[in-house]
């Protein structure tokens, strides 16, 4: 078998566990100890057969993350970080980030969290990607805001 064949295969296998960037995917192969030129071409070939394609992952990557309680902010973060161009990821985020089900996730969390101090909170929120305006408006007085 072929460096080539090779790591074709050890692509599909990764790919078969989940939707990985390009970048990932490249990194993934290097650490199996690939050459370049290998990589190149296996990924080249992945995209032309169309197993590898960095909007449909982070189309993905946004609702999965999403699912997970995690905001906007930090899953277009995570994207970059998994080498996906800046629009991409932004894209991906308006498309598939409903602002009404993160304002609904953030009032949840406030609610089961209701014994943290404010400012404790607030961090919390913030770390998980949700955006700031929102998170001050709902912890000020959750019971204000009209139910989504």
């Amino acid at each position: 078998m072929t460096p080539e064949e090779r790591c074709y295969i050890a692509a599909l296998r990764i790919l078969g566990f989940r939707f990985n960037s390009e970048l990932e995917l490249r990194r993934k192969l290097q650490r199996r100890k690939f050459e370049k030129p290998v990589i190149d071409a296996t990924i080249a070939r992945l995209r032309e057969e169309k197993w590898l394609n960095d909007e449909r992952f982070a189309g993905a990557f946004a609702r999965t993350r999403m699912r997970r309680r995690i905001g906007a902010k930090r899953i277009v973060l995570e994207l970059r970080a998994a080498g996906v161009e800046d629009e991409t990821a932004s894209r991906a985020v308006a498309e598939n980030v409903d602002p009404e089900k993160e304002r609904a996730q953030v009032r949840a969390i406030i609610e089961r969290r209701s014994g943290w101090e404010r400012n404790k909170l607030a961090r919390y929120l913030l770390k998980q990607g949700y955006d700031a305006a929102l998170i001050w408006e709902l912890i000020r007085d959750p019971d204000d805001q009209p139910d989504s």
